[in-house]
């Protein structure tokens, strides 16, 4: 049952990543918005390797992920003040702009998927996927 779970929301991931991929502007792809989203959930400041971490991508990938936002002025690139050797990245207005208008084109989007489901049974099923999410994320810390 855990097997076919995972499956479903696997399955469910590779068709939404689509959908932002085609309102995402020329250029950008799903890795370049979940930057965006994480800065603006999580909060800005915070270290490429950290992203990395919670991304758990190499950080030669995140890296270069960085380096094409901060290309498009989507972030910015900031000297860390705790340590001199490292960077801190912040967003800039130009992405939280472009957060704000990709969301509202996929919701735009949706309407038709919307109208098919029982938003209902969503608002339910979404507190047991983020219980998923917690224990799947502290099972992945190291002690």
């Amino acid at each position: 049952a855990l097997f076919d779970l995972f499956n479903e929301i696997g399955i469910i991931n590779q068709l939404t990543t689509a959908r932002l991929e085609d309102v995402l502007p020329d250029g950008l792809i799903a890795p370049h918005f979940t930057v965006l989203n994480h800065l603006t959930r999580v909060g800005e400041g915070t270290t490429p390797q950290r992203m990395a971490r919670a991304f758990q991508v190499p950080k030669t990938s995140l890296t270069h992920t960085l380096h094409g936002l901060e290309k498009r002025g989507l972030i910015e690139m900031r000297p860390n003040p705790a340590d001199g050797r490292s960077k801190t990245v912040w967003l800039t207005e130009a992405g939280r702009s472009l957060r704000t208008e990709t969301i509202t084109k996929l919701i735009a989007s949706s309407q038709e998927l919307m109208a098919k489901l029982d938003l209902e049974l969503l608002a339910q099923i979404k507190p047991v996927l983020t219980e998923l999410r917690i224990i799947l994320d502290a099972a992945r810390d190291p002690k």
